[in-house]
């Protein structure tokens, strides 16, 4: 086993070195977890997250790029502690509680070889295999060189312009091409080749020496000897262009500390910039501010890359002559600046530049920076010490190789802030001033509002040890002066209460007759009137009279079995609303009820429909209105009728159909959960659950319509309800078998074929029918089931129109191998009773 955990670890590391070359490459061997800054653990943590990876995970990485093993623990010790400071947040997953109690138990263990392996296998191979989202998550441990994107950077080429105009400086050289073009009373086209020995030949010229002449230098000195054979150029009469055509190329040597040293065969264009960018620019050791250009072994200028990052000047950025050598040194003085500036990274700097330079080539402090003072921590010959630099010496101070400066963050704390909330008209926060009370701050705050509670307020302080202290005092008395007034201190929060704050929202409730009952808010002197006005008047059904107020009982005897719980008054008003003589005025919590008048009632209505003369809505014109009525009032029956197919479905009155449809949604969304727990925990029979699904509750209430026509007025004639439906069909010809068969259809009604014979009709029962529970449903709503006699099934009559469904018999559980031996000990022991009592 152990063989193969090694096997599978090397194969994921593998993995990860050919998934992500780039990463591998990079080796933080020299990373120094005490000098990161906590923003750069956070940003580490970030960019771990965003793509998906655990503390674990992160850890392994680390160790695989080369970081030491001490360093990773300090790593690891870093992130608890940035993620307790901010609340606990990061990742959510379960891999970060699997990797604190996995890998914190130290990564240099058998344990941790194990599970890293297998953690690794499962949950890491999928994203590291994932180009678009692989990136040195460790990049910004390192601080980069400032300047090294420079020649990196794919969309700043240097790349000279060879379609521009012949610069006037340019130096003519072999091979260079020479366009001459007369014009005027002399018409000629030349285009010549400089030699090597650096000359022309021009036709009826002669030989003219260029080379080393710069172009405006050649032109006065061909346009001079072409002046003796055509007299013309010194009239005027004849001009003469002479331009540059093909350039030619030099051959430039690149050396020193550069990323691609070598020899470089360039257009004579070029300069210094294009060929820095040609050879990928200076490498981790070279030096971007002393690029040296030698011509004929010597130094003709030298380059500082700074004025064109910092200011975007190219200066000394010569045009290159054959046989130059561009030389990069190492560099002599390099500082890191991290922390609160604008652009942290490494700066090299001159013998002559201080601290305050290094701070410019950062961009300057960040708007959270510290600025009172730098620490920098240094390398001695022996150690390393640490030193705080005071901001009066940022000018003079001189940076030494290897410096690294630390800018911190400012104190999340005020020094000058007080705080008032609550019952003030602009509550938050103000300055300390000196000598500011409590009575000063409340009139910053434009003074207390009208709910002010003056008995009591309070002042959150913190002591000197930063514990906090309360501090209480009466409002009242100080604004009038009888007590002292409250000297603030830094931090101080002042809370003044309101009223409403302090007690239960007053409201007053209105139920039943009227257009919008509910809770409102109570106000002084409000009545019942005024009330029943608010919410929307009476409806039409509403009585003014009886109108009952119940009202809370505060002092109730506690020891009495009798004692009142509420009080309760009854009181007419107005219909109008008009108000007439002393009111009734309510109190907080009160209840008002508004009855329904004596006699009103609403229409109802109920639905006729299918084989009758005059099929429709009907209008219930008397309380005992029964079924037998409304056929007689629909024209009775039609010819077509099928009598025991008749059905009454009873919905109910509109309100009551929507609270029901309402109990109903629960009850499905009930049974929907029960079935979702079941096939989570694994249970076996699931069906029950899933046809109950599809089953909604019957609203049919069976009816026999035959017994009520022959007796009308009977215990069989019932008395129609508001939302009646009543359908009574045509003679149905099918009978539905559904359920545990194996064959579930509809099949042509035979008079006189029995239960059994449908059954056979859909195949049969199926091996799991429960038989003695098939039950039939007929048209008209009722239900009829198979009853038991001796040994035989009795099974019902089966009526056109009707619906045959067969249970599933439950499973039962199969017996264990314990469970039989436990009967049989059992049945042993009873054995052995008997025996015992017969002897």
């Amino acid at each position: 086993m152990n063989v193969k955990r090694l096997f599978s670890t090397f194969l994921v590391f593998l993995a990860v070195i050919l998934t992500i070359p780039v990463v591998a490459q990079t080796n933080y061997s020299d990373v120094r977890v005490d000098d990161l800054t906590d923003a750069q653990i956070r940003q580490l943590i970030q960019r771990a997250e965003s793509i998906g990876y655990s503390d674990a995970q992160l850890e392994q990485m680390a160790m695989a790029q080369g970081m030491k093993q001490t360093e990773i623990q300090k790593l690891r010790s870093r992130v608890e502690k940035i993620r307790k400071q901010d609340g606990g947040q990061g990742s959510s997953s379960n891999d970060n509680d699997l990797s604190r109690s996995r890998s914190y138990q130290g990564l240099d263990t058998t344990r941790r070889g194990r599970n890293a392996s297998s953690s690794f296998d499962r949950d890491s191979l999928g994203n590291l295999k994932n180009s678009q989202s692989q990136v040195d998550l460790f990049e910004s441990l390192k601080p980069k060189i400032f300047g090294s994107d420079l020649f990196k950077n794919s969309d700043l080429t240097f790349e000279p312009n060879l379609r521009m105009a012949t610069p006037k400086s340019y130096v003519i050289g072999p091979d260079d091409e020479l366009l001459i073009d007369l014009s005027g009373d002399n018409e000629a086209n030349y285009r010549l080749k400089v030699s090597p020995d650096g000359t022309i030949r021009l036709q009826y010229v002669g030989l003219i020496s260029v080379g080393g002449l710069t172009i405006e230098q050649a032109i006065s000195k061909i346009r001079n000897n072409m002046s003796g054979t055509y007299p013309g150029l010194r009239t005027g009469r004849t001009n003469v262009a002479i331009t540059l055509g093909n350039i030619r190329s030099i051959k430039v040597t690149v050396v020193g500390e550069v990323v691609k040293p070598g020899s470089y065969t360039v257009p004579s264009l070029f300069t210094v910039f294009n060929l820095l960018y040609q050879s990928g620019g200076p490498n981790q050791n070279g030096s971007f501010r002393k690029i040296q250009v030698i011509r004929n072994n010597r130094v003709v200028t030298t380059v500082d890359v700074y004025d064109f990052l910092l200011n975007g000047i190219q200066k000394n950025n010569i045009r290159l002559q054959d046989q130059d050598v561009i030389n990069v040194p190492v560099y002599q003085t390099r500082v890191e600046i991290g922390g609160e500036v604008k652009r942290p990274a490494l700066y090299e700097v001159l013998n002559n530049e201080s601290l305050e330079d290094v701070i410019r080539f950062a961009g300057g402090f960040s708007n959270q920076a510290y600025t009172a003072q730098i620490k920098v921590l240094q390398n001695t010959s022996r150690e390393r010490k640490i030193t705080d630099i005071q901001s009066a010496d940022y000018t003079g101070y001189r940076p030494t190789n290897g410096d690294k400066y630390i800018v911190e963050t400012i104190l999340d704390r005020f020094e000058n802030r007080v705080e008032i909330k609550g019952a003030v008209f602009r509550p938050g926060q103000y300055e300390l001033d000196k000598g500011l009370t409590l009575k000063g701050l409340i009139a910053k705050a434009n003074g207390l509002t009208e709910d002010a509670f003056l008995n009591r307020a309070y002042i959150s302080r913190l002591n000197p040890d930063n514990t906090q202290a309360l501090i209480s005092f009466d409002l009242s008395k100080i604004n009038a002066g009888t007590e002292p007034d409250i000297l603030l201190q830094r931090e101080d929060k002042v809370t003044v209460s309101s009223l409403f704050d302090l007690r239960d929202e007053y409201k007053v409730t209105v139920q039943g007759e009227v257009r919008f009952p509910g809770s409102f808010k109570y106000g002084d002197s409000i009545s019942v009137g005024d009330l029943i006005q608010m919410a929307g008047g009476f409806k039409e059904g509403a009585t003014p009279n009886r109108i009952e107020v119940s009202r809370r009982i505060k002092n109730s005897d506690a020891m009495s079995a009798s004692a009142r719980t509420a009080e309760v008054f009854t009181i007419d008003i107005d219909p109008g609303l008009k108000i007439v003589g002393p009111r009734f005025r309510l109190k907080p919590f009160d209840i008002v009820s508004v009855r329904s008048s004596e006699g009103y009632q609403v229409q109802r209505q109920v639905k006729i429909e299918g084989e009758v003369l005059y099929p429709g809505t009907y209008t219930v014109t008397k309380k005992n209105e029964r079924i037998s009525d409304l056929i007689l009032r629909a024209g009775g029956l039609t010819p077509l009728a099928y009598v025991d197919g008749a059905s009454l479905k009873r919905t109910g009155s509109p309100e009551s159909r929507y609270a029901d449809s309402l109990e109903r949604a629960k009850e499905e969304r009930e049974k929907l959960l029960n079935l979702q727990r079941l096939k989570q925990t694994g249970a076996r029979d699931t069906t029950s659950f899933e046809k109950d699904l599809q089953v909604l509750r019957s609203d049919l209430v069976g009816i026999d319509l035959d017994r009520i026509l022959k007796r009308p007025s009977s215990r069989y004639d019932l008395i129609v309800e508001d939302g009646d439906i009543i359908r009574i069909p045509k003679e149905l010809q099918t009978v539905r078998i559904t359920g545990e068969v194996l064959k579930p259809n509809s099949i042509v009604y035979i008079k006189g074929r029995s239960f059994k014979g449908y059954i056979d009709g859909a195949g049969g029962f199926s091996y799991n029918a429960y038989k003695r529970g098939a039950y039939i449903v007929y048209p008209n709503g009722s239900v009829a089931s198979a009853k038991k006699f001796l040994f035989f099934n009795n099974y019902p009559q089966v009526k056109p129109g009707s619906e045959i469904f067969v249970p599933k018999r439950a499973e039962r559980e199969r017996m264990s191998a314990q469970a039989w031996i436990g009967i049989g000990t059992a049945f042993a022991s009873l054995a052995a009773i008997i025996v015992s009592i017969l002897r």
